[in-house]
């Protein structure tokens, strides 16, 4: 059985190489973060309101990026 990260993976390998640019956009989005272990840790809040942009290329990962 395959879960959003196994497909998530899938997807990126299949980007890779493929000079592919992904965007993210995010509204008003809050991710809490938990500063350690357990159900009543205190957590960062951290609110995200923008656009993520992420850019795949072909190579052995040790080329600077292109502007």
């Amino acid at each position: 059985m395959k879960d959003w990260t196994d497909l998530g993976k899938e997807m990126w390998s299949y980007l890779t190489g493929k000079s592919a640019v992904i965007n993210y956009k995010f509204i008003d989005m809050t991710v809490e973060v938990p500063r350690d272990i357990g159900p009543d840790a205190p957590r960062a809040t951290w609110k995200l309101n923008g656009t993520l942009q992420v850019t795949t290329s072909e190579g052995s990962g040790t080329e600077p990026l292109a502007p």
